[in-house]
């Protein structure tokens, strides 16, 4: 091999290693666990290829495809649910769906949220691990008083809930969720939805 092919393949060979991550690294850098990594690898929802046996995952695609800023006048979505197997379900949805998401789990991180930009919808779990889901709809209300809120709960009797329907009615989706009854929410508050995009 000619020198001068060896000098401009070595930079160009070292930063296309640089840009692959492995599952680990992928799992710190998008702060989800690396079981989650790996499912999403499996089925092709993140851009990677196998080295040796192991996957390394694409980190400028990945970028561009799962953490780029969303464009403006693209309907976002606010999610507030400590479950992480149902944040990934929402956030592929969501994706799947055409919407910005905003993906949150704590009751804390969903008014601050609510603060800075305005959500065409929020789901809400009402059992939060710092605040109790009817506290967080009051507020939201008082923030956002025209944004949807669709109430996730696995309590449909709970006392929460009953406080919150005093306030008026509301769109309750009851645990586990389906993608269909996703789909079904959706396209009842308007919105319109591929029926034919799946999650797994």
């Amino acid at each position: 091999m000619p020198p001068s092919t060896a000098k401009q393949s070595g930079p160009q060979q070292a930063q296309n290693m640089h840009n692959l991550m492995t599952v680990k690294e992928t799992a710190e850098y998008l702060r989800i666990p690396l079981p989650t990594v790996y499912y999403l690898v499996q089925r092709g929802q993140l851009p990677a290829i196998q080295i040796g046996g192991r996957w390394r995952v694409k980190k400028d695609l990945m970028d561009r495809d799962i953490l780029r800023k969303e464009e403006e006048g693209q309907p976002t979505v606010l999610v507030v649910d400590d479950d992480t197997g149902l944040q990934q379900m929402f956030k592929l949805f969501l994706k799947k769906q055409g919407f910005a998401r905003i993906v949150v789990g704590t009751g804390k991180e969903a008014i601050a949220a609510m603060q800075k930009q305005k959500f065409e919808l929020c789901f809400l779990d009402l059992q939060l691990p710092d605040t109790t889901g009817d506290e967080i709809y009051k507020e939201a209300k008082d923030i956002q008083p025209n944004m949807p809120i669709v109430i996730i709960t696995g309590y449909p009797d709970s006392q929460m809930l009953d406080n919150i329907l005093k306030l008026g009615p509301v769109t309750v989706l009851k645990k586990p969720l389906k993608v269909e009854a996703l789909q079904k929410t959706m396209q009842m508050l308007g919105h319109k939805v591929n029926e034919k995009a799946k999650v797994a």
